[in-house]
């Protein structure tokens, strides 16, 4: 009836019809006929109790009766009826029970409950249909999970079948649609074509023709065993991902109740770490031949207790603690958000810092600093594959205190003994105890940073030319971190800096930045792939005298490097030379044209250069090569960083052409340019005997030299797929050969030259 309403009223916008037109109204329809209906009964009133009254008709159901009541009085607003509180709580522990209840149970519920049969009816009725609705939607949103789980599998999948490539050719694999049958027939078929082609041919030229198979030949392996001594790991190369893998804990993820006792085990950890910043003796003893500080690790068990129950101290665990302290040219502001941000972490030490991240926010802290609370995952390395890498999840705490009237900030990492006991260890096994540094500011936006390494690490033999290396605490000691945290913060000020005076054709503030970001990811990249970290696995060539020749290969296919197979070679050298003699050497470009397997016979000429530290030798190059050629011929540059500290020195430089570096600096983003860096990696070192001790007999003649890391990388192939070969592998061992060979005695002629300067000087 009132569809029939809405249908004239729908007909016409203006369109007025009487109640009496309305209700005797005849509508004619091709499927159904319309009877015209009586005009509604004057209405009739209520009685006392709430009932109507019955029509002129008595009704025989309930049903029948609502329908007539409904009929009878459409204007007249319903009376709802709520059940009380006692009433639902009755109704649910029988529907509970039993959810159909026959007549005999609802009639008996009424009476208990003070309600008509039909009620209870329709109460059950109702709360069915509630429950198979919630029901429905449970389901719903169960599917609609299972449904966008099936959806990203099915994307992933999507994409790496993308990215298939051909392992023959290196092209795309074919497209769908063929089967491999199809394949196998049409092989056959192609096969035999040529057999019979070939047999044809050599009927008329006198002589049997070999087949394509046979023509082809063999694909070269990097087999190891055809040398007359087995290697000491096994060879299959890594594939270097466009994100870096990391260890599959997908359960370390920490629970409330283990959240408070983070943050208690937090507050203990700053509190040791700040004794640990401000006491000396009788914590701290100071070694007098080393000038070093030692900690007293019985003293240290007796100032602090922690709070969960460690293991005893092993024998087959060597304890490692420094101290040090230094002015950085960095507000504490903009240290302790680099602390924070993982990403920002592994910029500021990539010689330290091979991986990092943050796997759970524990507490944000107040402005995400002041209290913050992360669980991260790190992977610290030395520049050289012949030292183990350490990896360990902690906590890292951030907090702002006042002490004796001065504020600092405190970051301490502390370990994660007692919540998981399942952890995937690394090799060695490497715990980090609390440690960390105090950061208080100075005038003119500098920084006092004290800083504190604690750690407990696997006693496992290291390589002879690295052992004293590491086990002094030169690798990973609190100096080696503060002398880079120094150097890199004067770099950072270099960048934002812009009363820099730059020598060169860099023509603007912005392709300067640019320059020295580009000069950055270099770096970078020259640490992460000349080191053991994210299991790369490297390959003893038999052919060095000293163990220290590393080789293995990668399958690049990201933007940022030439895509193909890299063959990557590096070497490690003792030389009887300070430091900074090999230093300067090898960062002068004058100087190392000299080195023939460098500079090929080219001459190197400084087109652009950038100071990025108060050290000369800090600074970022822009070099020609074959500056003296014709014009007309193609001219390379070569993008060159050198950096000096304390803890040691780093030359990288790679070719790039001039076409990439207008991109860069016209303010393009220069993350595309492909880079293959080559460099060194200089540490200085106390001259060692056999024994692993100074050589009383040289202490006053030469007490120091340094150890020398050379990192070659060439592209062996541009197909990622491909078979590296054993000539490659004897050539790209040569080139180290030789080069380790000029530079030794390039060093030797200098100081051969300066001591006979020197002798010249006293005759005279």
């Amino acid at each position: 009836m009132y569809g029939d309403c809405e249908a004239i009223s729908s007909m016409g916008g203006n369109l007025v019809v009487s109640s009496e037109t309305l209700f005797t109204s005849t509508f004619q329809n091709p499927n159904f006929t319309y009877l015209p209906l009586e005009p509604l009964p004057p209405m009739i009133p209520k009685e006392e109790n709430g009932s109507l009254l019955r029509g002129k008709e008595e009704m025989k159901s309930g049903s029948e009766s609502e329908l007539q009541e409904t009929t009878e009085q459409p204007l007249k607003k319903k009376r709802y009826h709520r059940h009380t509180a006692h009433q639902i709580q009755e109704l649910e522990a029988v529907f509970k029970e039993c959810p159909h209840p026959d007549d005999k149970q609802r009639m008996k519920l009424s009476q208990e409950l003070g309600l008509k049969p039909r009620q209870v009816k329709f109460w059950f009725q109702n709360r069915r249909t509630q429950m198979k609705a919630q029901q429905d939607r449970s389901e719903n949103v169960i599917l609609r999970a299972e449904n966008d789980s099936l959806k990203s599998e099915f994307y992933r999948l999507q994409a790496e079948l993308s990215k298939l490539v051909c392992p023959n050719c290196g092209g795309p694999p074919v497209p769908g649609g063929v089967s491999f049958d199809e394949l196998r027939i049409e092989n056959a078929r192609l096969g035999e074509e040529l057999e019979r082609v070939c047999a044809i041919a050599s009927r008329y030229i006198g002589r049997p023709i070999q087949t394509m198979g046979a023509l082809m030949p063999p694909s070269l392996e990097l087999d190891m065993n055809i040398y007359p001594r087995q290697f000491l790991e096994p060879m299959p190369p890594p594939i270097l991902s466009e994100t870096p893998s990391y260890p599959d804990n997908n359960n370390l993820i920490l629970m409330e109740e283990e959240k408070t006792i983070a943050m208690e085990l937090a507050m203990s950890a700053t509190d040791e770490l700040v004794k640990m910043c401000r006491t000396n003796e009788p914590l701290w003893v100071r070694n007098n031949e080393t000038g070093k500080e030692v900690l007293n690790l019985d003293e240290h068990s007796r100032m602090f207790h922690w709070p969960l129950n460690l293991k005893q101290r092993s024998s087959e665990f060597r304890t490692e603690a420094s101290r040090d302290s230094s002015v950085v040219i960095m507000n504490s502001i903009t240290l302790v958000d680099a602390f924070v941000d993982a990403n920002k972490w592994m910029e500021l030490f990539p010689s330290l810092v091979a991986r990092a991240k943050c796997v759970q926010v524990i507490s944000q802290g107040v402005s995400g600093t002041n209290g913050c609370l992360q669980l991260m995952y790190a992977e610290l390395h030395v520049l050289s594959p012949l030292v183990p890498t350490r990896e360990a999840y902690f906590l890292r705490y951030c907090q702002q205190q006042n002490v004796e009237d001065e504020t600092y900030w405190a970051i301490v990492d502390f370990p994660l003994d007692g919540f998981h006991n399942s952890l995937q260890t690394s090799f060695p096994l490497y715990k980090r105890r609390p440690s960390g540094c105090l950061i208080q500011d100075m005038p003119n936006g500098y920084s006092r940073v004290t800083w504190v390494e604690h750690s407990e690490i696997e006693e496992k033999p290291i390589h002879q030319i690295f052992s004293h290396f590491v086990h002094s605490g030169m690798a990973f000691g609190a100096n080696c971190w503060l002398a880079v945290l120094e150097r890199q913060c004067e770099r950072i000020a270099s960048l934002m800096a812009t009363n820099i005076p730059d020598i060169g054709v860099i023509p603007s503030p912005e392709a300067r930045k640019n320059l020295m970001r580009l000069s950055q990811r270099m770096i970078r990249t020259f640490c992460v792939n000349i080191s053991s970290c994210s299991g790369q696995v490297w390959t003893a060539v038999p052919d060095s005298s000293d163990d220290t020749v590393r080789i293995t290969t990668r399958k690049v296919r990201e933007a940022g490097q030439p895509n193909g197979l890299i063959l990557c070679a590096v070497s490690t050298t003792w030389l009887p030379y300070p430091h900074h003699h090999v230093f300067d050497l090898l960062r002068d470009e004058r100087r190392r044209a000299q080195l023939e397997v460098l500079s090929n016979g080219n001459a190197l000429h400084e087109v652009a250069h950038i100071a990025n530290g108060s050290h000369p030798g800090n600074c970022i190059s822009l070099l020609r090569i074959n500056v003296a050629s014709n014009s007309s011929q193609h001219v390379d540059l070569m993008l060159q960083e050198s950096c000096t500290d304390k803890s040691g020195s780093l030359v990288v430089y790679s070719t790039v052409d001039v076409d990439s570096v207008q991109l860069a600096m016209s303010g393009e983003d220069p993350s595309c340019i492909p880079l293959l860096p080559l460099g060194f990696f200089i540490t200085p070192m106390e001259l060692m005997n056999d024994g692993g001790c100074k050589d009383e007999a040289n202490e006053h003649n030469i007490t120091t030299g340094s150890l020398l890391t050379v990192g070659l990388q060439v592209l062996a192939s541009t197909i990622p797929s491909a078979k590296i070969n054993l000539s490659s592998i004897a050539a790209i061992n040569n080139h180290l050969c030789t080069t380790v060979q000029q530079i030794s005695s390039a060093l030797s002629s200098n100081c051969i030259g300066s001591c006979n300067e020197g002798d010249n000087g006293k005759e005279k």
